[in-house]
């Protein structure tokens, strides 16, 4: 279903995405974060939901399938490296600060930060090329409300 966007982003020299594709790789990561510990939890899925939302001023409906479409995506996406990496190549930094911020409000929903999730922070903020800097600036936004 996905194989021409994974196609494409995976390319040697990715191509910038179409705001729905990049809409879409984008949720996928969101996704990826909240499976990282073996618990998908539904407050994890509430808070992508309204991460969609917010983010692309979306009704819950519309969220909900781009959610749902991400969920598809992120099973048959190849590593979290390569895809990552492609994704950084292929968004605006802008858009990838916004994800990690983003990442955090998931991360955070369940009220418990592990060290699975600590370390794919980590890595996923550096393979989208986001200063540690500014993913540290978006933990503390989430953190403070």
């Amino acid at each position: 279903m996905f194989t021409d966007l994974l196609r494409r982003l995976t390319a040697p020299e990715p191509e910038k995405l179409s705001d729905p594709d990049a809409r879409l790789a984008l949720a996928a990561l969101l996704v990826r974060i909240a499976r990282t510990d073996g618990d998908y939890a539904d407050v994890e899925v509430s808070q992508i939901d309204q991460s969609l939302m917010k983010r692309y001023q979306m009704d819950l409906a519309q969220a909900t399938t781009l959610r749902q479409e991400a969920e598809a995506l992120e099973a048959e996406a190849p590593d979290t490296v390569r895809f990552t990496r492609a994704i950084k190549d292929a968004v605006g930094y802008e858009d990838r600060v916004g994800v990690v911020e983003a990442m955090w409000r998931v991360v955070m929903a369940d009220g418990v930060r592990d060290d699975e999730e600590d370390s794919m922070m980590r890595m996923t903020v550096s393979l989208l090329g986001v200063t540690d800097q500014d993913s540290h600036a978006a933990r503390l936004r989430i953190s403070a409300g």
